[in-house]
Formats: structure tokens, sequence, C-alpha cells
């Protein structure tokens, strides 16, 4: 049995302590907080057996075997650190961090300490990904010379996607999710990138970012904090398509012929959260001694980070560090 704890408090932690309450490998052990009432009161609606009040007593507490960190990601770092310095193998919430280089340091002293550390990108985990790889795998679609996938949500009432202090914006919270669905289906070699961004006080709230891959193979991808979409993923190759319906986390898989005749359709097993397929894959990665999950290995986190940093090096937005 795995003792979890959690480093936050807030609307993303919440959705962790749903997803492990319904798991059996996994106790819902300790949450720490910025202040030990809000620590409390997540405690005791969430049946956590601890509740501290600071971020740096639940990281001294031997019983942890996994800290989830749920703060944001200006705070990835920071946060991250302190836990693996103490000892706590680390799920880090997405994106990884603010930067390439920050992540370099996590993952080095990770494997220093002989200690877990991964990102937690839900759809790199979930069965939906092997599905999809299947699909392309048996050629039912041809070559595969194109995709296109939009992830668009209206934000105006979550302050931290408006602060340029807390690594605000489109590019960490929403286009980490299609740049790492471009990649998982087009492959990790990209020649080029462009990119263009719509700031709003201060942060891009509207990112299309264009990827080429080896073989001229195309990624066309859009995210919007200020709108609503329908989050599709679109697989396009010489004799048919594959729609993704929720490409974040996908509800239905459907293949299409050239003739836009549905010949098949897949649907995704039944799920607690869809959290719970990271949160597994730490627990095997811990019982084998692994220093990264398979699923997200540590050099695709610091390349997909790589690609964003020189998007916004492009754009000239520069986030500050928290350390």
């Amino acid at each position: 049995m795995i003792k979890m704890g959690i480093l936050g408090a807030g609307t993303i932690a919440g959705k962790m302590a749903d997803t492990i309450a319904g798991m059996d490998n996994v106790e819902a052990y300790a949450v720490a907080a910025r202040d030990s009432k809000r620590a409390e009161e997540f405690a005791s609606k969430h049946g956590f057996a601890k509740a501290y009040g600071s971020y740096e007593e639940m990281a001294a507490d031997d019983e942890v075997d996994l800290v989830y960190i749920a703060t944001p990601h200006s705070h990835h770092y920071k946060h991250a650190r302190l836990s693996l310095e103490a000892g706590r193998n680390v799920l880090c919430e997405k994106a990884f961090t603010v930067n390439a280089r920050q992540a370099r340091e996590l993952i080095s002293l990770a494997r220093e300490k002989k200690l877990l550390i991964t990102e937690a990108i839900w759809p790199r985990y979930m069965p939906s990904r092997k599905m999809i790889d299947d699909i392309v795998e048996s050629g039912v679609i041809g070559d595969i010379t194109s995709l296109t996938a939009n992830l668009c949500y209206e934000v105006g009432n979550s302050k931290r996607m408006w602060d340029p202090a807390l690594a605000g914006g489109a590019l960490l919270d929403l286009s980490v999710y299609t740049i790492n669905f471009a990649r998982m289906v087009l492959g990790e070699n990209v020649t080029e990138i462009s990119s263009s961004a719509v700031f709003k006080d201060g942060v891009d709230m509207s990112d299309s970012i264009t990827m080429i891959f080896d073989g001229g193979k195309m990624a066309v991808l859009h995210t919007n904090g200020c709108a609503q979409s329908d989050r599709m993923g679109l697989i396009c190759g010489t004799k048919g398509y594959i729609q993704v319906i929720n490409m974040n986390n996908p509800e239905m898989i459907k293949v299409f012929d050239r003739d836009y005749k549905e010949i098949a359709s897949y649907e995704p097993p039944a799920q607690i959260t869809g959290y719970e397929y990271e949160v597994e894959a730490c627990i095997h990665a811990i019982e084998n001694n692994l220093p990264e999950c398979p699923e997200m290995p540590h050099e695709e986190t610091i390349k997909v980070m790589e690609i964003m940093d020189s998007i916004r090096e492009a754009w000239g937005y520069e986030i500050p560090d928290m350390e």
C-alpha cells in the first residue's frame, strides 16, 4: 500500500484525492497547505489521515511514499525540490516546471538520490494512448501525414491563469497537452516550429503552434483560455483519418475511410477520473526501483519543456523563476 501525500489543497488536489479514494492500493495519508486550517478542512473532506500547515512538515514525514505536487506551475520546481531533498518520490503536475533548466535540475537531483520523479501529464498514461497507437500501426488509415488538435477552455475565473508571476497563460496550461499529443502520434524528431499568440493582461491566452516532423509530417495546434472548443484531435492519413473526441481525456476514438465513412469506433475503459493511470505508473516504478515512468521518460519531459522555452523566447515572454 502506497501512502500518498498531496502538496497543495486546491481544485486539482481535490481531483487527485477523489481519484485515490477509488483505488485499492493507495492510502490517502497526508495533505499539506500553506495554513493548517485549510489542510485540516481538506483532510476532513477527503479522508486523509494527516494534515500539515506547511509543505516542509509533510516533506519531513518519512511515512510519505509519494508526493503529488498540486501547486501552480511557477512553484513546481521549488516544491518538487523540497520533496526530493527530503527523500520523497514525486509525481509533479504539468507543466513539469517553468523551463527546461529547472526540469533538468530536478531530474538530476532525483537520480542522485535514487528517487522517482515523473510528470503528471495524464494522456501519456491512459489506455487510450495504446488504443490510438494500435490503430495507427495497423495501417488502416495509411501513412500519417498530419494532425490537428485544439484544446480551449474559458478560464476567466482562474486567477493563476492571468498572473505572469504564477506562470500564467495558455502555453504551460493547455498547449502542453497539444504538443504532447502531436509527439505521441508523430514522434520525437521535430524539424521546425512556428507559432503566434494573442496576449491579454501580460499572458498568452490564445496560441497557434505549427510543428513539422521528420518526413514533412505537420501538426497544427490551437489552444485558447478565453473560449470553449470541441477539444478534437484529428489524425490524417493517406487512406482515412482518426477522430479523437476530447484529445485531453479521450471519450471516443473513431476511424473513417477516405470516403468519410465511419468504419470503426473504440471507447476507452471506464475510469475513476483518469488520474489513476499516472498513480498506477508511479506505484509500478517505485516497487521496481525505476527512476522514471516509461510512459513519460525524463528526456521527453525535458524535450517538451525545451520546445515551450523556444516558443516563449520567440514571443519575448519570460516567466520569472520562483526558486
